[in-house]
């Protein structure tokens, strides 16, 4: 078998990832793990930049409130679309800072508001606390609450990896059990949606590329997701009547394959979808911008990609309710 495609600036990260003293991923504590994760943030991402909003609010929870932050590159806006993002770490890593720089960036590239997600983790909330907490900012946001100060009139959902995993079980359950406002489309980034290890990707990447086969094998371990659950396996469940679909899968990823096969359910359910696959970069490249340059041009293609998809989907809902509105009044 031949050797990969690895990126210049990829393989340059890599030697340098994998060079570091220390315990990996799967030897540390939670605890540990969260601070080793904040504290390369600085080093792989680029910096915030300028906003007109970031702002900290909080929405009412199955267990208290979930804490959530809202990112705008305008002061004022009209009512409309309002992207919800679900940040990535396995479940047990990750929060709202993060993700910070990139939900920064996609409320400036995609002329949006973002309201990221900052959902209860494992082990010390185990599943289905994730899903559940972001099943419920989702529909609290899609309210229009007076706390949020935006007239929300649909929803783009998206998240990078665990999040990916929570961006479509969450557009599930608004699909079965609607919100106040649809879900216009959905971004799942190399999602995980299926604990299956049978993937070759999962064998060929599980180690040396960031995200390992241990790694993965201890995030599921502290998750404890009930198995053949729908929220735990999205693959598994019906994908008619979800929203049009944006996915971009990583080349060197060991969860590269099952996003390829999820794209290819989503297409087999008449779904609309568009796959992308950044060609010779890693897993967590979304937030690796500043270490991995030429992933800014993997996340500028998919904003390019998903405001086409937005801007459609709004206008056919625009379109859908002057004709129910014309068709009430005659």
């Amino acid at each position: 078998m031949t050797d990969p495609f690895v990126r210049p600036d990829v393989q340059g990260f890599l030697a340098f990832l994998n060079a570091l003293p220390g315990p990996r991923m799967h030897e540390m504590s939670p605890e540990d793990a969260r601070r080793a994760y904040l504290a390369l943030k600085d080093v792989g991402d680029a910096p915030r930049g300028e906003l007109a909003v970031h702002r900290d609010l909080a929405a009412p929870g199955p267990a208290g409130d979930i804490r959530l932050r809202l990112y705008d590159a305008r002061e004022r806006r009209e009512p409309g679309p309002v992207l919800v993002f679900f940040h990535g770490g396995g479940f047990v890593i990750g929060d709202l800072e993060s993700h910070d720089s990139f939900c920064a960036e996609a409320a400036r590239a995609l002329d949006l508001p973002v309201v990221a997600v900052d959902y209860r983790l494992a082990p010390e909330h185990r599943f289905p606390a994730a899903p559940e907490d972001c099943e419920a900012a989702a529909r609290w946001i899609a309210g229009s609450p007076a706390a949020l100060g935006l007239g929300v009139r649909s929803l783009v959902l998206a998240g990078d990896s665990a999040g990916g995993n929570l961006t479509i079980v969450t557009a599930q359950a608004l699909r079965d059990r609607p919100a106040a406002v649809p879900v216009i489309a959905m971004w799942p980034i190399y999602p995980v949606v299926d604990d299956a290890p049978g993937y070759p990707s999962f064998t060929e990447f599980g180690d040396g590329y960031v995200l390992t086969q241990h790694s993965m094998r201890w995030f599921s371990m502290h998750y404890a997701a009930s198995e053949g659950d729908v929220r735990n396996t999205p693959i598994l469940h019906r994908q008619e009547g979800l929203p049009p679909t944006l996915i971009l899968t990583a080349g060197l990823d060991p969860l590269r394959d099952q996003g390829r096969a999820f794209a290819a359910e989503l297409i087999r359910a008449g779904v609309p979808t568009i796959y992308r696959e950044a060609r010779g970069n890693i897993h967590g490249l979304i937030t690796l911008r500043r270490a991995i340059p030429s992933s800014t041009g993997d996340c500028a293609a998919c904003f390019r990609v998903l405001k086409d998809m937005v801007n459609e989907a709004e206008a056919a809902r625009v379109m859908a309710e002057a004709a129910g509105g014309a068709a009430m009044m005659s």
